[in-house]
């Protein structure tokens, strides 16, 4: 890896169990980069620094939500979707990311949004399939990925909110623009 001393630095921020998961997505998106012909270097670090905070305190992501202005909506849904956009604020103040479009990839890793770029894409997808993820229809997104991004997305983002309603739990409005983004860009909604 080539940003190995990044990786190094996430050692101590996370149970080594989410570090094993943290590899997994960096090597995911480099594959998937190469696959699709997009940066290696941006998803390699998109991909070590997309859950940088996800052992934060709360109180504390709350802080930072509310005194750097992030949407107020994040407040009013579950507090595993704040590590996204305050690990992004992070990877710009602390690690000096300034690439637009893996700050991106690190921001909506676990909302997805309308309009996103192949990065987004294929961090978000590598979050969901990268080899230690072992759930029900993880095998089935994962030769998905191989096949077609925007088809292993909308796949991706289906069963992200089909988990979240079979739990009667709120989805992120950005998980539903994403998804509405991503079939219309399809095609499909005059089908």
């Amino acid at each position: 890896m080539k940003f190995e001393h990044v990786l190094v630095q996430m050692k101590d921020r996370m149970p080594e169990k989410r570090y094993i998961h943290t590899k997994g997505v960096a090597m995911t998106a480099v594959h998937l980069a190469k696959k699709y012909g997009e940066d290696i270097d941006k998803a390699e670090l998109a991909g070590i620094l997309h859950d940088s905070v996800k052992y934060a305190e709360k109180e504390w992501l709350r802080e930072k939500i509310i005194s750097e202005k992030m949407d107020p909506n994040l407040l009013q849904y579950h507090h595993e979707l704040w590590h996204a956009p305050v690990g992004s604020y992070v990877a710009e103040h602390e690690f000096q990311i300034h690439d637009e479009d893996i700050l991106n990839a690190i921001k909506y890793h676990t909302t997805g949004r309308a309009g996103m770029s192949p990065l987004e894409k294929i961090i978000y997808i590598s979050d969901m399939i990268e080899p230690s993820r072992n759930y029900p229809g993880v095998e089935l997104l994962r030769e998905k990925a191989e096949i077609d991004l925007e088809d292993a997305m909308v796949s991706c983002m289906v069963h992200s909110m089909t988990f979240l309603i079979d739990k009667k739990q709120p989805v992120f409005p950005d998980s539903f623009h994403c998804y509405n983004d991503l079939i219309q860009k399809k095609g499909k909604v005059n089908e």
